[in-house]
This record gives C-alpha cells, structure tokens and sequence, in this order.
C-alpha cells in the first residue's frame, strides 16, 4: 500500500538559514509577508535584522506580535482581524509551535473564511490558503514541517485539531542559532515534545517506510542530545542536533500521526494551561509502558535508535531499558508530576472522565498500537497523577 507524503516545498537547514527570508520570499514570489511573532521577539536583534532584509529587497512587512502560547480561538480572531487591515500575499511565522500554529489558521481562514471549529477533524483541509513560511525558534514542534495545527477553543477548553496540507507551510528556514538562547526549561519541553513525536510516529498503526526513516532519524539526533542541550544552552553541537531532530521528528508525525500520548496531553493543556511539551512529558514513560506490550519490536527500534539497547538484548529487555531510560530523562530535566506542578487534585480527578473523551474524540488513540477503552484512559491519568 502506497503513503501520501507530504513536505515544505522548500526547506532551509542550517546556521544563517533564518537571514535567508527575504531571498526565499522572492523566490517563490512574494512580496508582501505579514510576520507573526512571539512577543518577546519584537525588539530582537533576530526580528531587527529580518526586517532590514525584507526592506532591502524593497519588501513591506508588517508585524502581528501578539500570538499567545496555546493559541485560541479569539487569539486567532485577533490575528486574522489584523492581517485583514492590508493587503498580505502571505504569513511569516517567527518562534516556536503557537505562532507558527496561529499563523497556519489564520493563513487558511483568511481565505476561505467560516469559525476554527470547521476545520478540526474529521475535517480535512487541503485546498490552500495563503503561503505559510515558517521559521522556528524551538527545537521540539516540528512544525514548521507538518500539515497540522492545533486551537483551543477557549469556551469549551478543548484543543481543536485542524489537518490538511493547507496547514503545511510552503517554506521553512530552519535555524539552530535561534535557540542558543532559549532557557533550561523550554529546551526539556520542547525537545521531549520532539521525542515523543519521533516515537509515537514510529510505534503508529499509520507508520510507514518514510515516517520510519524520519523518526529512527530523529530519535538518534535527540536523544544524546537533549541532557547536554539542556546543562549548555550554547552547545552548539547539541543545538544543532536538536534542531535538525525536532523537523525530523515533524515531518515523520506530519506523515505518520501521533498517537495515545497527544491524545491524552491536550485536554491536560487545555484545562490546566500546561504547555504542551511538558505535558507529553508527564505522560510519556507510565504511556509508553502500558502501550509497549502489542508493539514490542517497534519499541525496542526505538530503543536502539536512541542507543539504549546492547546487541545482544532482546527485543523485551530493550524496552525495559527504554522505558527506564524515558523516566530517567524526565528526573534529570526535572519535569514534574502533574501533582508536584500543583494541579488541585480534587480538579484532576474530576476531569479525568471528561479528559478521557476529548482524548478519544481527538483521533489520536486510535493510532495507538494498543487501543485504550475510556475506562483505560481515565486509569493512565490516575496513575500519571503522582508520577
């Protein structure tokens, strides 16, 4: 059976990739960008030097800074309000998942119009909407490479997923110098977010020989990586690794899917307002171990890409080792249980029941190799509660 495949038609890699904006822009014809940025990146040196080179070519940016994290609905209103105030032939988006997923909604519904809510799935949005170029400031989403993004709707507080290739940006410029800079805690949740990508997309019932290639690829970069990035932030090395794994581990999801652990992770950001990566963190070893029994040897691929396993284990002791390995990692990048982060408990446990249906109702479970009942679900978050 034959994969669609889909990828930026255009990606740059490397140091100084970023500077490349304006040179990319011209190339594929455009000339008047709307640049969609974090906040914090408005008085850059980053953002600066962008500008300057979109001026020089004779171009005439203007720039939306108000993307929040876990973009909204209204957020998304706002953004799109404001792209409407001129006449944009395309949306640049700077920083890490948000404003690279608000730029992807507002690229599509400011052409062809309607509520977010139209576009999550089981809708399929392929029909394109205005040129997206992403340039990504994170190493964990990926992306700047998938034909994914995800809104939450703020009345119902359920994170609403939106695919199609209309949501997969045309070009992206993939910088590692950009992260240099980012803090400790935003390295671990975004570089776990971008291992749990590469293996859920691996472990997949969706999987195929491309997505295969990609994870297994990605995996190798992160996973000696990670801690180091984590202790240095200016290892470079590390930084780049990180990088180039975290667009792998994108465009093995983008082509694949993710699978239990997204799943569950959502709702857990839409009703506790945990960022993203941080809550696939929580979840992903107590996951990986209640799903690694109907998929023994894709773990244990995992397990040697990440160069866990010895040659002469088997493909059990393998994931035991991945599975030690995973919560190793998540007490040496100190990511916390979701009762030590301080979510009420009463909360949680009241939650659990409707946390496990926007779980399901998401698509993502359904990937998983072993299919999990509600009742399942609503037991993992039990269990995930205390760490």
């Amino acid at each position: 059976m034959s994969a669609a495949i889909a990828l930026p038609r255009l990606m740059r890699i490397g140091s100084g990739a970023a500077g490349q904006l304006s040179a990319v822009l011209a190339m594929l014809g455009l000339e008047r960008p709307l640049l969609m940025i974090d906040p914090f990146l408005k008085e850059t040196a980053v953002l600066q030097g962008l500008i300057r080179g979109l001026e020089g070519a004779g171009m005439a940016p203007r720039i939306f800074a108000d993307t929040i994290p876990e973009p909204t609905v209204a957020s998304v209103e706002a953004a799109l309000a404001f792209l409407q105030d001129a006449d944009h032939d395309c949306v640049v988006a700077i920083g890490g998942g948000s404003p690279i997923d608000t730029a992807k909604a507002v690229a599509v519904l400011s052409i062809h119009g309607g509520r977010m809510s139209d576009y999550k799935v089981p809708h399929q949005q392929d029909r394109p909407g205005l040129p997206i170029i992403a340039i990504p400031t994170t190493a964990g989403t990926g992306s700047e490479a998938t034909r994914t993004t995800v809104i939450t709707d703020q009345a119902t507080d359920e994170k609403m997923v939106c695919l199609g290739l209309a949501f997969l940006p045309v070009a992206a410029l993939v910088d590692f110098e950009l992260t240099l800079t980012k803090p400790a805690r935003l390295t671990a949740d975004t570089g776990l977010d971008a291992l749990t990508h590469a293996i859920e997309a691996y472990v997949s019932r969706k999987a195929n020989p491309f997505s295969d290639a990609m994870a297994l690829a990605a995996m190798r970069l992160l996973a000696p990586n990670l801690r180091r990035a984590f202790r240095d932030g200016g290892d470079r090395a590390a930084r780049e690794a990180m990088m180039l794994g975290a667009s792998q581990a994108g465009m093995a999801f983008s082509n694949s899917s993710i699978a239990l652990v997204h799943g569950m992770s959502r709702p857990i950001g839409a009703h506790f307002h945990i960022a993203h990566g941080l809550s696939n963190a929580m979840l992903l070893p107590t996951i990986t171990a209640y799903s690694a029994p109907a998929a023994v040897g894709r773990y244990a691929d995992c397990a040697r890409a990440m160069a866990l396993s010895r040659s002469e284990d088997n493909d059990h002791a393998a994931v035991s080792l991945l599975i030690d390995e995973l919560r190793s990692l998540n007490r040496d990048l100190q990511v916390p249980s979701p009762k030590a982060y301080g979510i009420d408990e009463n909360r949680w446990t009241a939650l659990i029941p409707l946390m496990a249906q926007q779980a399901l109702a998401s698509g993502s479970p359904g990937n998983n190799p072993r299919l999990a009942t509600p009742d399942d679900i609503e037991a993992l978050y039990r269990e995930v509660w205390a760490g």
